[in-house]
């Protein structure tokens, strides 16, 4: 089993008992150090002290369970908000959310849609693009995320 898969299985009771989701993990080399990336999420969103609690709460777990034979870093992120969406809780979750879904290859000379994620299932998802039903493999598609409109975005002054 890979190191990542044995954490997560390791971790993900303990961050789910604190109230989070604990959505990925990632063992990587990184500018020459190993890192272990834990990616985490709750409903309302993910605060640097949730990353804080999170991380303080792990730390002793890996501690003494050891799961990891290599010296690393350990660092607690949250998805953000540019995060592709990849599973099916990630999908749900957005149901009515306006996305861009990028394509490997054209779909009726395009490449990328931007819609509301009308639904799912496990082949394929379905955009309402300004009232026309579009219907695209999940193979098919390169990313899935959250449609960004830095136009509406506001700034407090």
């Amino acid at each position: 089993m890979k190191i990542a898969e044995t954490v997560m299985q390791l971790l993900k009771p303990v961050i789910e008992g604190l109230g989070y989701e604990l959505a990925e993990v990632s063992y990587k080399k990184e500018q020459g150090n190993m890192m272990l990336e834990l990616y985490i999420d709750k409903e309302d969103g993910v605060t640097i002290e949730d990353c804080e609690k999170v991380s303080r709460a792990v730390d002793p777990i890996l501690d003494e369970k050891d799961p990891i034979p290599d010296s690393y870093f350990m660092a607690v992120y949250s998805l953000g908000i540019d995060r592709p969406l990849r599973t099916d809780k990630d999908l749900g979750r957005n149901i009515g959310e306006m996305v861009t879904v990028k394509l490997y290859a054209p779909l009726n000379e395009k490449k990328e849609y931007v819609g509301k994620l009308a639904s799912f299932d496990e082949s394929s998802i379905t955009l309402d693009c300004d009232g026309s039903e579009v219907k695209i493999g999940r193979k098919d598609a390169s990313s899935i995320k959250l449609y960004l409109d830095f136009n509406t975005l506001q700034t407090e002054e």
